[in-house]
């Protein structure tokens, strides 16, 4: 499969991109600045992610929002949009989103990132993730598009191929905790690629 992965340096998206070459997929990498030999691609220029996704199996979107203090959700909804209306000018249909863990449920109809005791500094990208995703909802039902939360925490980590998979729920262990390492959400992402699991719906990845 060839796979445009924009976003490649991130913690998330370095290890996506590890394992899906691992499987023998072929990436081609991009990030803002052209770093580290990927392509460099401005996410909110429609006609740049067109020109870029054009001929690819499929598309991996694996940014975030500005963490500088700055209004998180526009820029990162304003990237969203790019992305969709590129691959449709570029006639790339698969579209699997890297997610945030705010707007899993915590209860009915309650998000996590609604609980009072979500850490304040993750609200606003938390809350621009969840932005995303109802963008995606509302406007990408032409896509093949899967949406992939990961558990309350995540971070590099062993890669131990054991995980679960749930849907708009917040996924907990035994004593309450919701964790994934960076390498076991890879493994579930790239999984999704190849078996197209979850088309038109989201996904969440937790021990």
């Amino acid at each position: 499969m060839k796979i445009l992965l924009i976003g490649t340096t991130g913690m998330i998206g370095s290890r996506v991109a590890s394992e899906a070459r691992d499987r023998g997929h072929e990436i081609t990498g991009t990030t803002r600045g052209g770093a580290d030999g990927t392509a460099k691609l401005t996410a909110t220029d429609t006609s740049a992610v067109a020109a870029v996704a054009a001929g690819h199996d499929a598309v991996v979107l694996a940014i975030s929002p500005p963490r500088d203090g700055s209004e998180a959700s526009g820029p990162l909804l304003a990237a969203g949009r790019a992305v969709l209306d590129g691959l449709r000018e570029a006639g790339v249909r698969r579209l699997v989103v890297v997610g945030g863990a705010g707007s899993l449920e915590v209860a009915p109809g309650v998000r996590h990132v609604d609980d009072p005791h979500f850490p304040e500094i993750y609200k606003a990208e938390s809350l621009a993730q969840a932005d995303l995703l109802d963008l995606i909802r509302k406007e990408a039902d032409d896509l093949e598009w899967t949406y992939v939360s990961p558990a309350g925490v995540i971070e590099p980590g062993e890669r131990t191929g054991t995980f679960r998979i749930g849907g708009d729920q917040l996924l907990t262990d035994a004593e309450g905790n919701s964790r994934i390492s960076a390498e076991d959400y890879a493994i579930a992402l790239v999984d999704e690629l190849e078996n197209r699991n979850a088309v038109g719906r989201r996904i969440s990845v937790a021990y």
